[in-house]
């Protein structure tokens, strides 16, 4: 028999990552077993998002054997995100990438020459990196 708060336990980071994404449309609808699974059911709001969760997922168990999951992606391919006070580009792609070396590539898929020269209230898009 599956135990449930072991499975949530091991799969923690996958809710997490889900979490953080909220601001930006994501959200956990259900964690439950079905049947020696544990199901994980939300919504994200691109396949950048998407993206970082399979990350997730694959970090916890490259093999997810142990996860059915329904999480389904209710946007565009690419996100848009605000310019908050603060901001760098290497700090969006840490959150967006889980690697804060894809800076090069929004900066690129936003025109920017030079991608220090950003401003609070600016709105990218981040585009799918494979």
């Amino acid at each position: 028999m599956a135990d449930l708060e072991q499975l949530k336990q091991k799969y923690a980071p996958v809710i997490a990552t889900i979490q953080e994404f909220a601001p930006y449309g994501a959200k956990v609808d259900a964690v439950d077993l079905a049947g020696e699974q544990l199901h994980i059911k939300g919504e994200v709001p691109s396949q950048v998002v998407a993206n970082r969760v399979w990350d997730a997922i694959k970090q916890c168990d490259s093999t997810y054997a142990d996860l059915k999951h329904e999480i389904a992606t209710t946007g565009p391919a690419e996100q848009k995100y605000t310019i908050k006070a603060g901001d760098n580009l290497s700090k969006v792609s840490k959150l967006f990438y889980g690697t804060p070396n894809k800076y090069p590539e929004i900066a690129k898929a936003n025109g920017m020459d030079n991608p220090d020269k950003i401003q609070p209230g600016q709105e990218i898009t981040l585009p799918v990196i494979g």
